[in-house]
């Protein structure tokens, strides 16, 4: 299913755990997600029901919490060792189900670890998921090239382009900047300039 097969503790401490290698921590999370739901509320894009899928830690839990108090969280993880250690259930994004779509899905810094192939079910699958909102995030090769600290970054990983992300995900989704996409079913109206357009 994944270029990396194992998501376990090692894995953490490295990339997570360890000062001199951590790709995130919990205030840069913490801002992201501030940014994030302060323009969903500017959107007036309803959030009651939230899919974190590739949760992580959870760090996104708490955000929600702040800012949407009623909503109701579900972390997805594939890794078994997480899984086990914060409750959270285990399940890939290419074919995860729930029973009702979400308002909003975060799915951040997982779908490189995907093959072509397994990458589009995920996005086909992301749109099945999502009602609402999708927030979305991936290591490029652009960002690999010109971004990102090679030395805080998971190598084994599959590089493409933005645009390969973008010209399948504007097949279900509009484009609002800053990581964020409106399905198709979402209730907001952007402005017009609001929307970025996928360029081949």
């Amino acid at each position: 299913m994944t270029k990396r097969n194992l998501f376990d503790q090692q894995y953490y401490d490295h990339f997570y755990s360890r000062s001199c290698h951590r790709a995130t921590d919990r205030r840069s999370d913490d801002r992201l997600g501030d940014f994030v739901c302060a323009y969903l509320e500017y959107l007036e894009q309803p959030v009651r029901s939230v899919i974190d899928i590739g949760c992580g830690f959870g760090l996104w839990r708490d955000v929600i919490a702040r800012h949407f108090p009623k909503a109701r969280y579900t972390g997805v993880e594939i890794s078994a060792y997480l899984c086990e250690e914060y409750g959270w259930t285990q399940a890939s994004v290419v074919d995860f189900r729930a029973s009702k779509p979400f308002d909003l899905v975060v799915c951040k810094d997982t779908l490189q670890y995907l093959s072509p192939k397994n990458a589009e079910a995920a996005i086909e699958n992301l749109a099945i998921l999502c009602r609402g909102a999708l927030y979305f995030n991936v290591l490029t090769h652009e960002d690999w090239e010109e971004n990102c600290d090679q030395s805080r970054t998971d190598p084994d990983i599959y590089l493409r382009r933005a645009n390969w992300y973008r010209n399948r995900l504007q097949r279900q989704f509009t484009n609002v900047g800053g990581g964020l996409f409106l399905s198709t079913r979402s209730p907001s109206m952007p402005w017009e300039l609001e929307k970025l357009r996928a360029t081949r």
